[in-house]
C-alpha cells in the first residue's frame, strides 16, 4: 500500500499542478458543451426515428414499473462518450506531434554516424592492402 501511495504522489506532483488543474476545468467545459451538441442536436435527429415528444423515444417497458429502460438516452451517452473520446485522442495526438517534432530535428542532428574504432582500422588495413598489391 505504501508504494502505491508513493506513486500516485510521483504521479500527481510530477507535472505542473497549475497546468493540470487548467486542463480539468477546460474539460469540464468541454464536457458540458459536447452534452449540449449531443442533448441539443443529434438527439432530436434520432428522435426522428422514434418518438419526438419523448426524447429519443426508444424505451423498453418493464411491467409493473412506471418507466421502462431509457434505451435512447443510453445512446445519447454513448454518442456523447465516442465525441469526447475522439476529441481527446486528437488532442494528444496532435499535442505528442508538436511536442516530438523538435525533438526529432534534434536526434538527427546528434545521431551523426559514429564509426566503430574497429571498423576504421579494418578498412584502414584493407586499404594498405589494396596499395601493395
Amino acid at each position: 500500500m505504501k508504494k502505491f501511495i508513493e506513486e500516485f504522489k510521483k504521479f500527481a506532483f510530477r507535472g505542473n499542478i497549475v497546468d493540470m488543474s487548467i486542463g480539468v476545468l477546460i474539460g469540464g467545459a468541454f464536457s458540458g458543451l459536447v452534452a449540449s451538441f449531443t442533448t441539443d442536436i443529434i438527439n432530436p435527429i434520432l428522435a426522428i426515428l422514434g418518438n419526438p415528444a419523448n426524447g429519443l423515444g426508444w424505451v423498453i417497458p418493464l411491467p409493473g414499473a412506471s418507466e421502462g429502460i431509457l434505451i435512447g438516452d443510453f445512446i445519447g451517452a454513448v454518442i456523447n462518450f465516442i465525441i469526447m473520446a475522439f476529441v481527446i485522442f486528437t488532442i494528444m495526438k496532435v499535442l505528442n506531434k508538436i511536442a516530438t517534432m523538435g525533438q526529432k530535428e534534434e536526434e538527427t542532428v546528434e545521431q551523426a554516424p559514429v564509426k566503430d574504432p574497429q571498423i576504421e582500422l579494418l578498412e584502414e588495413i584493407r586499404d594498405l592492402l589494396k596499395e601493395n598489391k
